[in-house]
Formats: C-alpha cells, structure tokens, sequence
C-alpha cells in the first residue's frame, strides 16, 4: 500500500511537468505566426526521433522481462533450472539479471543523446523548450537510475540468503511496480516529446 501512495505522488509530480510542458507549448506556438515557425517546432527537429524510438522500445521491451521475473518469484524460482540458453528454464534472477541490462541500455542511450546535443550546442538554459526536454527526460532517467539500483537490491538479497523467502518475492513484485510505472511515465513523455510534433497541425 506504502508503495502504491508514493506512486500517486510520483504521478502527481510527472503531472505537473506534463501540465507545464503543454501549457508553453500552446504559449508559443499562439505567439508564433505559422505553427512551423514555432519554438516547439523549429527545437524539436535537432532531436533524433528513430534513436529515441529505438530507445524506447528497449525499455518497454524491459517491462516484459520484468514480468517474467516475477511470475517466476511468484513460484519460488530463484534461479534456472537448465541451460541458459533456454529462457522457459529461467528463474527471477536470470530474468531481472536482463531487465537490469535493458534498464541499463536506455540510460546509457539517454546519456549518449544528452551528450550529442550538448555538442550541437543545446543545454538546459538554452531555451525553454530545452529546459523542459532536459527536465522532463533528465528527471525520468534519474527515475530508472532508481530502478537499476532497486534491481541490484533484489538480486543481491536472492544471492545471500540461503532460501528464497516470502519478503524477497515481495520485494521484487514491489520493484516490479515501480518499473512499469517508470515505463508508463516514459511512454507518456515520449509521446509528447517525440511522436506529437510529428503530427499536423
């Protein structure tokens, strides 16, 4: 329940970044005389939409392997009981072992896109639209960055103990919570970000 009320606060606060966002986007493209020559338009063509989709689908590809994982917990299976190269035969560990790599991924991903506008010269003060792309995706990357380390904490714990108790199996369907939240807020954002400029006026 704990976990479910911090959620609604985390959905809350996502909200209000997404309320900010398309409230300047309408601001200028009303102050604009064609919707071409909008601020959200004229920005929106130096960001790399086909790498972003790429991106994207990686971490929602994630969210399945996370599912995997806890369906596994759900039964007690803690780690494979055949080949590796077998995916049926996988437990929690395995699975959330490739969830973390894909979570892994996209923040690397992430960061290489941050660093190839920041060399074209677009910062977080650069404008407006730049200050809300930066603060919007920056804020999810650190959400994940979470996730990661939520991840590292579960199999950890599966790694030390000697029996794979109730409450780790609890942990990791918790964990699994907030991943696919965090994979909810991004396919909000990616929407808007990347995919909304797109279409016509």
């Amino acid at each position: 329940m704990g976990t479910w009320v911090w959620l609604a606060s985390e959905l809350m606060f996502f909200a209000a970044i997404f309320a900010a966002y398309f409230m300047v986007r309408e601001v200028t493209t009303n102050a604009a005389k064609t919707y071409e020559e909008s601020l959200f338009q004229t920005e929106f063509h130096h960001i790399n939409v086909t790498f972003a989709a790429i991106n994207t689908a990686i971490l929602v590809a994630s969210s399945v392997t996370c599912q995997m994982g806890v369906f596994k917990a759900e039964h007690g299976k803690v780690k494979r009981s055949g080949s590796l190269l077998n995916p049926l035969s996988w437990g929690l560990r395995e699975w959330y072992i490739l969830t973390f790599v894909m979570g892994a991924i996209f923040v690397s991903g992430q960061i290489w896109e941050y660093f190839t506008l920041f060399s074209e010269g677009f910062g977080i003060s650069t404008n407006v639209y730049w200050s809300l792309f930066f603060l919007g995706t920056g804020i999810h990357g650190l959400h994940v960055f979470g996730g990661l380390l939520a991840f590292l904490f579960v199999l950890g714990r599966t790694y030390l103990a000697r029996t794979f108790t109730h409450e780790q199996a609890v942990s990791a369907i918790v964990v699994s919570y907030y991943w696919h939240f965090v994979d909810f807020i991004w396919i909000i954002l990616f929407s808007a970000i990347y995919l909304l400029p797109l279409l016509p006026n």
